[in-house]
């Protein structure tokens, strides 16, 4: 196993929860105490869960009864399922975002539009693109520039990242770090995890002068070149923010880069339901339909 299904992005994960291996389907979760209580739950690992054998799914999730009041995740959209399968493995199965995706067998001036190569090219030529297949030597300067990014965008939690986290992810067997450099200096840098010939862009970093420069375009434009060939889908995520529309930036960019659209899924499953029940009616529900109800509001 590589890339987010490996034990170490689990690992890098453990100050928000005790990673869980599902040995069945081969992959992760993290186990998290209830606040006020004895009690354990569940959560797939952020952003996606990533597993081996989807249809071994349900087999893990029966030997949670025991000792989970339940669990949640976002599924991976490249993830070997159906919406059947999901049904048959969780209470709550609602399509939560819209990824964009690459399809790396078309030709790349196929792929990009006429306006996104216009500004590739443009940014070409004032930056640099680095490829590191080694990015642990990178683990300041990333963590550094992921920190800009994070404050700026009042990033928090288990998105905020630590430095700890990033120590154990950089250096997962299939993580590839493009750096972008103006005059020798780091302006932009964007990691992606490779998985089955999946390639999931996972996170990047930008600084203010790397924005003023385009450098998304010059990063996005030397990956497309660099996967062709390595991997046949990229994951490029979705908008931003869980509502984010057509008019959405981000939406905008990641849509020129796209042959089109996967789904990830927010699944949730009740392990325990008199305990569930419990401890749903005794919390304050910030948001109506929120899963699980006592956690309502924990991501702000």
């Amino acid at each position: 196993m590589n890339g987010l299904a490996h034990p170490d992005y689990a690992g890098s994960l453990a100050e928000f929860g005790l990673p869980r291996e599902l040995p069945s389907c081969g992959g992760w979760v993290l186990e998290r105490p209830i606040a006020g209580c004895q009690d354990h739950d569940a959560m797939g690992c952020y952003p996606l869960f990533v597993c081996r054998e989807w249809s071994q799914l349900h087999t893990d999730l029966r030997s949670l009864e025991d000792d989970l009041v339940c669990l949640s995740m976002v599924t991976d959209p490249f993830g070997k399922y159906d919406e059947v399968l999901l049904h048959d493995c969780f209470d709550k199965v609602i399509p939560f975002k819209q990824h964009y995706v690459t399809d790396l067998s078309q030709p790349i001036e196929q792929i990009v539009t006429r306006h996104h190569r216009k500004y590739a090219r443009k940014a070409l030529r004032s930056l640099s693109v680095e490829v590191s297949t080694e990015p642990i030597c990178y683990l300041d300067e990333w963590t550094a520039l992921y920190a800009e990014l994070a404050t700026r965008f009042n990033a928090r939690g288990i998105r905020a990242f630590s430095r700890n986290a990033f120590a154990r992810q950089l250096t997962i067997p299939g993580v590839v770090m493009f750096r972008v450099l103006h005059q020798g200096t780091v302006v932009a840098a964007h990691l992606h995890f490779l998985h089955d010939r999946f390639c999931y862009g996972n996170l990047a970093g930008i600084s203010a002068l790397g924005q003023e420069l385009m450098a998304s375009y010059a990063l996005y434009w030397s990956e497309i070149e660099y996967f062709t060939g390595k991997a046949d889908w990229i994951d490029w995520g979705a908008g931003a923010g869980i509502k984010a529309g057509a008019s959405d930036g981000l939406t905008q960019f990641k849509q020129g880069w796209s042959t089109g659209t996967r789904t990830s899924w927010f699944c949730g499953r009740i392990l325990n339901q008199k305990r569930y029940a419990e401890l749903a009616a005794t919390a304050a529900c910030e948001t109506i339909g929120y899963f699980p109800a006592y956690r309502s509001g924990e991501f702000g």
